[in-house]
């Protein structure tokens, strides 16, 4: 800035300053240095003692004025513990460590440890630790003998699920071996009896056959011929077939059992497990290397120990894979399949592969992440029912925050037929895990778990202070993440959108270009305005 008075005298004395970073090349704040200069036109001199107070002044006033434009840029919403993100730090390991007490208990109830987390998440190296206490497999009560004594009855139960699915593959290849036999006895039969039992053994083939396409219901397979059949078909393309038809769809066809919402090994239907056995195993060799950086011990993994482990849960087609991917793939398939009995009414289904992968990449050990994983499945659960009752009431959720926050958003959506938010859909079933990359995916869901964690422990106002008062813990976080997306593009999708179908592949398009942090911002922004008009 540069100013000019006149002085006492009539001449004109130029008084100035410049702001400038000292040892900066990019103007940042620095030094002020203010100078002056003779009358323009007259016989030089020096300004008067009066002149040099006003041009002090005005310096002074211009320095505050820069000072106030920081602040004021770097205020973001003081209320979010998430906005001023450059002060918090994620949970180290010496502050977990002194969150316990001498008999290994968190320290008020965990309610400093579920502060910490939700407003900057958890260092890498503590995350297989501090996990199992955000996702219900330990009490934030609890003591450090409790959760040993947990620890090995978990994985004893685990055990006992991977035997289930042990026994599967040895009915598997009985049957087999009984087709195989079945077959060539058929065929020497054939050569060695007259024409008319060879009309009679066609007959009963085809009369088999039509049996079988009858059967198309799910009812369960008892006929050796049946058990053939369904041989050939899983050894066939039409498994990949079968993979590609509900590529989009959150639930796997399975036959429409209701066992109560409990969570048993059996009963199950045998057709049915072997159905999600096969899609398992595809969405396994799918699965991408994004982990593969966060997880050094894994990335480094002998041929030896993964060719192993693919051959005990009997993977195939995976010699085009890097070996940690190999490795990777047999646990997915190992906790998948386990899962898959222990939640017989869920089973599995696409997208269930994209939610544990992140945690076996975090938890080495399977049985720990297996029951992280039954934890995170809980809530998530509801994303892959038949009836999608969990996704319809999410979805509602998103459209009742778009209305609440911005009506002119929500009526374009209404005269695009889009209000029920079906554009969000993918990242309703699979958590963001699509749109955000691997380390944005994991600080999402840390924080998303801690509120979780906070209201399941019945965390009150007083004791979680100001901070919940200001951000209150909601089991909706990621809805509400969800909704502030779709506001950040509010201009696009009002401007340039004429259907919903553009407004899917924007919100597709999103992958890789979302700030994590900024959307926690502006959730809590949804959350603190409308958490209690929902």
């Amino acid at each position: 800035m540069f100013g000019v008075f006149s002085g006492d005298d009539g001449r004109r004395t130029g008084y100035g300053f410049v702001e400038g970073a000292v040892g900066k090349s990019d103007g940042g704040a620095g030094a002020i240095f203010w100078i002056t200069g003779g009358g323009v036109g007259g016989s030089g001199g020096y300004s008067s003692a009066s002149n040099v107070g006003i041009a002090i002044a005005v310096t002074v006033m211009a320095g505050l004025a820069v000072a106030a434009t920081l602040v004021y840029s770097k205020r973001g919403h003081l209320q979010s513990p998430w906005s001023r993100r450059r002060r918090k730090h994620a949970l180290q390991p010496k502050q977990w460590k002194a969150l316990f007490d001498e008999d290994g208990r968190l320290c008020d109830g965990g309610v400093t440890f579920l502060k910490k987390v939700r407003s900057g998440g958890v260092h890498p190296s503590l995350r297989a630790e501090v996990w199992p206490f955000l996702l219900d497999v330990y009490d934030l009560k609890s003591s450090k003998e409790e959760r040993d004594a947990l620890k090995a009855k978990n994985r004893k139960e685990y055990k006992k699920l991977r035997a289930q699915c042990q026994e599967t593959y040895k009915r598997s290849d009985s049957t087999n071996e009984i087709c195989d036999r079945n077959n060539d006895d058929i065929s020497n039969q054939s050569s060695e009896v007259i024409d008319t039992d060879s009309q009679a053994n066609e007959e009963t083939v085809e009369s088999n056959k039509n049996e079988d396409s009858k059967r198309g219901d799910g009812s369960e397979v008892t006929s050796k011929t049946d058990t053939c059949s369904e041989r050939e078909s899983s050894d066939s393309d039409s498994s990949q077939e079968e993979a590609d038809k509900i590529q989009h769809s959150p639930t796997p066809q399975k036959p429409n059992t209701n066992t109560g919402g409990e969570k048993t090994s059996f009963p199950y239907r045998s057709e049915s497990f072997a159905t999600w056995q096969r899609i398992i195993r595809l969405d396994a060799i799918r699965a991408n290397d994004e982990w593969i950086t966060f997880s050094p011990s894994q990335a480094s993994v002998s041929v030896t120990k993964a060719q192993q482990l693919a051959k005990k849960v009997m993977l195939k087609d995976y010699s085009h894979l890097e070996t940690c991917r190999v490795f990777h793939a047999g646990r997915l398939v190992a906790i998948l399949e386990a899962y898959a009995l222990y939640d017989s009414e869920i089973g599995y289904c696409q997208g269930m592969s994209d939610l544990l992968s992140p945690i076996i990449s975090v938890v080495e050990d399977n049985s720990e992440a297996f029951w992280c994983f039954v934890g995170f499945m809980k809530k998530a659960r509801h994303n892959f029912r038949l009836d999608e009752v969990g996704i319809r009431r999410q979805l509602d959720i998103v459209s009742k925050i778009i209305k609440g926050k911005d009506s002119h958003l929500y009526r374009h959506l209404e005269e695009l037929q889009a209000e029920d938010c079906f554009f969000v859909y993918r990242m309703v079933v699979v958590l963001f895990r699509r749109e955000l990359n691997f380390e944005q995916t994991l600080c999402l869901w840390e924080v998303m778990w801690a509120d979780q964690t906070a209201i399941r422990a019945g965390i009150t106002k007083s004791a979680w202070g100001r901070m919940r008062l200001r951000a209150p813990p909601t089991e909706d976080l990621l809805l509400y993440a969800i909704a502030a997306c779709v506001l950040q593009k509010r201009k696009q999708i009002i401007e340039k959108y004429s259907s919903m179908d553009e407004i899917l592949r924007e919100c597709n398009s999103m992958a890789g270009h979302l700030d994590v942090w900024k959307l926690l911002d502006d959730a809590h922004d949804l959350v603190v305005t409308l958490h209690d008009k929902l």
